[in-house]
């Protein structure tokens, strides 16, 4: 991570958990406002709402741990800042799979978000029928004596490519990430209906947007 002119990356000057937790945290509220104020103007400008609703969490401790270890790594607070990217998360939920792009492209515009990676699985699904735009992005904490780069990720999906992602996280726990080959088969299936019905709500609003014009 680059360092910020006077300020200096994560893993530098922080030793405690809550100076850590406070740090993300303020990140978190950081992208979030960011977000609500872009929907605002997109309200103004074009009587148009991309975004139905934004979820906001940060990692438990539990959660952070679990990772390391899948990582082989030691649970320090200095692993946790380098190799967790998703302490700090926002979901962006929109109506149509046409914003999701339209929504990666505003923040990409933004001069203080760093995009870091992106992870396009709206058009390459995972094989369990998973889709989601993801970025980790980088956004400036001002603290009062120094300004710390801090890792954020924004997954942007549709009302449907939620509802069937939470649905699969709770099987995923369920059956501890082994749930029986009918279930998989099952999920696999629902997303594609998932993706269709996406598809044909995205040609219904098309529509309705050209009938509206001619009026």
């Amino acid at each position: 991570m680059e360092f910020m002119q006077n300020g200096q990356n994560m893993g530098e000057g922080i030793e405690s958990w809550n100076e850590v937790m406070l740090v993300y945290n303020a990140a978190l509220k950081q992208v979030q406002t960011k977000m609500e104020i872009l929907n605002d103007e997109f309200q103004h400008v074009h009587q148009y709402n991309p975004i139905e609703h934004i979820k906001a969490r940060i990692k438990t401790a539990e959660s952070i741990v679990k990772k390391l270890k899948r990582y082989g790594k030691e649970s320090t607070i200095q692993n946790m800042i380098e190799f967790v990217n998703d302490i700090a998360g926002i979901r962006v939920i929109c109506s149509f799979s046409s914003d999701i792009y339209r929504i990666a492209a505003m923040i990409e515009e933004q001069k203080d978000i760093k995009v870091i990676t992106t992870k396009d699985y709206i058009t390459y699904p995972k094989a369990s029928g998973y889709r989601s735009y993801h970025m980790i992005v980088t956004v400036p904490v001002y603290l009062s004596d120094r300004i710390v780069d801090t890792k954020v990720e924004i997954q942007i999906r549709t009302v449907a490519q939620d509802f069937w992602a939470s649905l699969e996280h709770k099987i995923h726990y369920k059956f501890e990430g082994e749930a029986p080959e009918h279930i998989r088969s099952e999920l696999v299936e629902c997303a594609r209906m998932v993706s269709d019905l996406d598809a044909r709500m995205l040609a219904l609003n098309e529509e309705i947007l050209e009938l509206s014009q001619q009026k």
